[in-house]
């Protein structure tokens, strides 16, 4: 039996994106999930990686409708308009490796920071998405440096808030969760329509996972199967 209750609360970020309005969506229709809030940088309790102040503004408007039992973060980059994942090193620019990590490891980071804090204590999951191409033991491709290095640098950060936590809310599970290759806007570039699998299935196969989790898996990195993946 996992660490989440029934019935509980949830909390999404990132709730604009597939991923993450494909959770509220699952979450909406399940009878264990009493209330279910997404946050995303439209809407109320905004958060905007790019406007790092309202990480926290959003922790602290949301105090009030917690604890929550369950936060899922989905935010997350791999490519934008103006460029895609590098092949080489001559690919390497500073800005493109500055907004990879400001959305993938400074923005994930901060907001382990402050919506921690609404976790419930006696029974909570938090699930930031990582990526399994951010496993340096994993990398045999090479290729797509600054989505890579982010997401090693996000699993670094996870793993040691997780043994923080560990000894003042020991209770509390802070988890890595790789989602596969989804049908999404940041895999379409990739042939995401083609080898995708569909959200709601996706998000169906994370919720499984985070559901089963016990407090020994904190610090984690987990497949959508539920495979332990190494950093």
């Amino acid at each position: 039996m996992g660490l989440l209750p029934k019935p509980f609360n949830a909390l999404i970020i990132g709730a604009s994106g597939t991923i993450g309005s494909s959770f509220v969506k699952l979450l909406e229709s399940n009878p264990a999930c009493s209330k279910v809030v997404g946050i995303h940088r439209n809407s109320t309790h905004a958060i905007d990686y790019n406007l790092p102040e309202t990480i926290e503004a959003s922790a602290k408007s949301l105090a009030s409708q917690g604890p929550f039992q369950l936060i899922i973060n989905t935010i997350g980059a791999l490519h934008s308009k103006e460029w895609m994942p590098e092949k080489k090193l001559e690919d390497l620019n500073q800005a493109q490796l500055a907004e990879m990590f400001n959305t993938n490891t400074i923005g994930p980071a901060l907001t382990i920071k402050y919506f921690s804090k609404l976790l419930d204590p006696q029974h909570g999951v938090m699930a930031t998405l990582s990526a399994k191409v951010g496993s340096i033991e994993d990398n045999r491709l090479g290729g797509w440096y600054s989505y890579r290095a982010s997401k090693a640098a996000l699993n670094m950060i996870l793993k040691t808030a997780s043994i923080e936590l560990a000894r003042t809310k020991p209770n509390v599970v802070l988890i890595a969760l790789h989602p596969g290759t989804v049908n999404s806007r940041l895999s379409q570039p990739f042939r995401g329509q083609q080898i995708g699998r569909d959200p709601l299935e996706a998000v169906s196969d994370m919720f499984h996972v985070l559901e089963n989790v016990n407090k020994e898996d904190s610090g984690s990195f987990l497949s959508y199967s539920g495979e332990k993946l190494p950093w």
